[in-house]
Order: C-alpha cells, then structure tokens, then sequence
C-alpha cells in the first residue's frame, strides 16, 4: 500500500536518479533514498558506469546501521539480483535488514525483471511497488527500450519558426533559435550516448555535433555519409569526440575507408536501399554497440525519413518566434519526401520556454 509519504521521497530519488544522467549508461539511472520516523538519513545514486549502486551509495551514507532494520528505502528501479560489475543489491537489502523498500519502476533486464522484487519478499520485506512509476520509466525510458525492443531509444530534434520552418528558401538556417535554446542542445547532447545527423547537414554547416556550451561527455558522432562523400578536413573528423560513418556497403573498398580510419574514425556500411542507407540496421548495429540513446540532429531529409520508417520514439521541436514565409524548408517534407497518409499522434508534454524560444516535447504514439 502506498502511505502518505511514499511520493514524496520518491520524488527526491529521482532527483538524485537524474544527477546520473550522461555518466551511467548503458546502466539504468537510479537515484535511492533511506528513510527513519519520516526523515531521510540516507541518500545515494548510480554514479558512473562500473561504479556502485543507488542502494550502495545510500546505505553507506547512513551513520547508524542499526537505523537501518526499522528504516524503509525508496529506490526508482528494482534493485538487481545478478552479479555484474558489482554485487546484487537485493542481497545487500536483505543482509543489512530494511524493513520495507519502496520501488518506481521493475527492470526489464533479463536477470533482474522481478528476481530483485522476489528476493525481498522471500526475507520478508515489505515491498510496494509502482510509485510514481511512469515518471521512474520516463527517467530510464532508454534503459527499458533497449532491453525490451532491442534497439535505442531516438529522439528527433528540430528548431523551426513559428510557421514550421527550418530554413530560408535560400537554405540558411543560421541562427533560428536564441542563444539559450542553443545551450539547452549542448546540455542534451551531453546526455544521450549518440548523436545523428547525415552527410548534407554536416556540409552546409560543417557541423561539430560537439558539447562545447556546458560541462558534460561528448557522444558518439554518427554521420550517415552513403557514399563517403564528405571532406577528411570536415570538423566532425576531429579528435574532439569519438566519430561513427556509415557508410553503404557499395563503396567498401574506397581507399577513403583506410584514410579516416586513420583519422581514428570508425566506418560501418549497412545495405542501401533505393539509394537511402537502412536505418533500422544502422540503429540495430549501433544497439549492438551499447548505444542505448540516439539523438537525431539532421535535416527535413533525415528527419522524414526517420518518421516515415517509425523509427522515432520522442520529438523536441524548438519553435522560434520568427516566420519564414511560404517559400522556407519545412521540416518533414522536402523534395517531394513525405510522411505516411495515416496520420502520427502525438503526446505532447508541458512546454519550456529557454530565452525567447518555446521546446516542445512529444512523445510518437504507438
């Protein structure tokens, strides 16, 4: 049953789950919170791949242990009960004798996906689940899809005016949103595992794809370049970041192939199809790799395309208080390219507003 002050602490372990955020995947972010006579004498989060657990950090953090067998933990996903890069934490809540434990979300992952639950029940421990649990699967939406439909999570992102433009009809696309929306991207960025964009948007803006406006990791650049046509001078071949081609299986054994290689870029070729890489294999060689998290950063090309082979699974839409007028770049049908004729639903969250700009988030509805 779920007592009074149940969502209030779990809302205070998924503050401390989101500190995770760029530095766990492809583990789960998982914030943990321990509580005695209603006040929180222990805290803890997952901190860095490899590292201890939510439920580590939490329980070494409380200065009394004997506190601990009347104290009930709140964890935003279910403790494991398989041996990884550490130790079952369900075994170390059944060994330091919680008396409850309060859980978001179950994991998908195949050695967890109720084991860690079972385990606590057969101690004796009470156990409630479900608290808050979409905002917990929300938290590790990545996590979950990767270990049940087998491939990244991908979110498309645009920036667009008012009337849904994406360019001038002279193809600039140079400022449209404001400086503080620009930063917001670099902090996303900054928390998936991939970010995507195709041959022609690397062109026109010689794209960086880089975190350069806040702290955080760089991730994995993937450019869909089909024939290796892009300049070895491109900034995205930098050192700055790791960098993924993708190349069609046609061009092989261009000498091109050898050259970035020794530039330290990774090529991938996957099958080409009417002249368009497969995405869907592009994305399922990218889960193989540990990428749970795709950011799309394309163009009108990329972007339709990806909607049209239902490969997308949120959209966030900077929308700038400009118009571009009837002759601009609409973001999902240019050059004839067009989305199915069955409509895409959408489920919209609440809007942010960074600077001038509004952000848009929307989930693709199944």
């Amino acid at each position: 049953m779920v007592q009074r002050d149940d969502l209030f602490f779990m809302k205070r372990a998924l503050e401390l789950a989101l500190l995770g955020a760029g530095r766990v995947s492809p583990n789960p972010m998982v914030g943990a919170v321990i509580v005695y006579n209603g006040e929180i004498i222990g805290e803890g989060y997952h901190q860095q791949f490899g590292g201890p657990h939510a439920e580590v950090h939490a329980i070494a953090s409380v200065a009394d242990e004997r506190m601990l067998h009347q104290s009930t933990l709140y964890v935003t996903l279910e403790p494991c009960a398989h041996f990884g890069k550490t130790p079952p934490c369900s075994d170390l809540i059944v060994e330091k004798g919680l008396a409850r434990v309060v859980i978001g979300c179950r994991d998908p992952h195949v050695e967890v996906a109720g084991k860690g639950i079972a385990k606590l029940y057969a101690a004796g421990i009470s156990v409630t689940e479900g608290v808050l649990e979409a905002e917990c699967g929300k938290c590790n939406e990545a996590f979950i899809k990767s270990h049940t439909v087998g491939l990244p999570f991908v979110t498309l992102k645009l920036a667009q005016t008012l009337d849904g433009k994406i360019a001038t009809s002279l193809g600039a696309s140079r400022w449209i949103t404001g400086e503080e929306s620009r930063s917001e991207v670099h902090r996303l960025r900054s928390t998936y595992d991939a970010v995507m964009t195709g041959e022609a948007t690397v062109r026109a803006d010689d794209a960086q794809l880089t975190v350069r406006h806040c702290s955080g990791r760089n991730p994995l650049r993937v450019v869909l370049d089909c024939r290796l046509c892009l300049p070895l001078e491109s900034k995205i071949f930098d050192a700055e970041a790791p960098t993924l081609v993708v190349a069609s299986t046609s061009f092989a054994g261009l000498p091109k192939v050898a050259r970035l290689m020794e530039k330290g870029v990774t090529v991938l070729f996957v099958d080409e199809h009417a002249g368009k890489l497969d995405l869907r294999q592009v994305l399922a060689e990218l889960h193989k790799r540990r990428i749970l998290s795709v950011l799309v950063e394309g163009g009108s090309r990329l972007s339709a395309s990806f909607i049209r082979e239902k490969l997308v699974d949120k959209i966030l839409i900077f929308i700038a208080p400009k118009l571009f007028g009837g002759d601009g770049l609409s973001a999902f049908a240019p050059l004839g390219i067009s989305i199915p004729n069955q409509a895409v639903n959408l489920r919209f969250g609440l809007p942010e507003f960074f600077g001038r700009d509004v952000l848009l988030e929307a989930y693709v509805e199944a």
